[in-house]
């Protein structure tokens, strides 16, 4: 084995001790190491990456989150993994996400629960928990009668709302304390009534709330249109309005509340990619506008429009402000239903 212990000139031999050779060799690897977080973030990502989805595999989430990093793959040039972490209405998955390494490896698709588990007790997460990156995608709440129903449209519906007694008209589409029970009471408030004015019948899921108002059993139900695009095909129930700020492509003779009624509110399921606080500047941006290119792909927006779910994207800024006003409004509807803790 080599020595390499440094060698002392003999005493008085006027020569200068020989240096090690080893460290002399390993200073430009020194010096290498020190920028190499600099040269590993210009090439990001140099690995796979990983999209927690708070969700299980084969729902309309991890469809959605697939798509994404297929289309991620194919512009960055790395494997975008979906991971699912399924568990406590959602909290696992958004937990996961939140307390990931802030290297940009680890990336999730929020969903519209991260604005709603805190209200109600089952975590301290908040969309401010996280790093924005872009908001890809939203299904509004649409308002649906049954076919027979004497409304026309949106603002003979709310005209009955406000003149029928407390409870005396029924609705569905969801649990109560659910997406669109939350969404159908902030309508309700934007017309001046309170959150119990309709009488609402839980069911467990969209699916069995057209069901419900198909036959008859309730007067109106709320829920996204591509879940009622079943029935609403089959001439059985048919659309009034949806709660967005514009029309949805898959159904655009359907107006918003806007139109009809001159009303801002908007509401509905979300779903955007973030990380974790602390996310690198340029790893956000490199990130943002890869998403901004997935979000205008003929086959993200064609994957989009097959499934009836609607393609909204926005930037990090514009992002972190949607989630704000949504968390704001899902807390003032869970207190009105008096879903919300503390």
């Amino acid at each position: 084995m080599p020595d390499d212990t440094p060698r002392m000139a003999a005493p008085g031999a006027g020569r200068p001790p020989r240096l090690p050779r080893r460290p002399l060799l390993a200073a430009p690897a020194l010096a290498l190491a020190a920028i190499a977080p600099g040269l590993a973030q210009s090439r990001y990502p140099a690995r796979p990456v990983q999209i927690v989805v708070p969700w299980a595999a084969g729902g309309g989430t991890d469809a959605v989150a697939r798509m994404i990093a297929s289309l991620l793959e194919r512009d960055l040039g790395q494997p975008f993994v979906v991971v699912n972490r399924t568990g406590g209405s959602g909290v696992v998955g958004h937990a996961a996400i939140s307390t990931a390494r802030p290297d940009g490896y680890t990336i999730g698709l929020l969903t519209l629960e991260i604005a709603m588990l805190h209200w109600i007790g089952l975590t301290e997460l908040t969309p401010r928990s996280y790093t924005p990156i872009a908001l890809m995608n939203q299904d509004p709440a649409g308002v649906l009668v049954n076919a027979s129903s004497p409304y026309e449209d949106i603002r003979g519906l709310a005209q009955a709302l406000q003149a029928a007694p407390p409870r005396r008209l029924k609705g569905s589409g969801s649990g109560r304390g659910g997406s669109w029970h939350l969404a159908f009471v902030g309508w309700l408030r934007t017309l001046g009534l309170g959150a119990d004015h309709v009488l609402w019948v839980p069911v467990e899921g969209a699916a069995l709330g057209m069901q419900e108002l198909a036959a008859g059993g309730v007067d109106l139900a709320a829920c996204s249109l591509p879940e009622g695009k079943a029935m609403i095909d089959a001439r059985r129930v048919r659309p009034l309005a949806v709660m967005a700020q514009e029309r949805i492509g898959a159904f655009a003779e359907v107006p918003t509340l806007k139109e009809s009624l001159g009303t801002d509110y908007a509401a509905g399921l979300w779903r955007g990619i973030a990380g974790p606080p602390g996310l690198p500047e340029e790893v956000r941006q490199l990130l943002g506008a890869a998403l901004g290119r997935v979000s205008r792909a003929e086959e993200f927006t064609r994957f989009m429009a097959a499934r009836g779910f609607g393609t909204s994207f926005a930037e990090a800024a514009e992002f972190a402000a949607f989630m704000d006003r949504s968390d704001a409004a899902m807390g003032q509807a869970l207190r009105d239903v008096g879903l919300a803790k503390g």
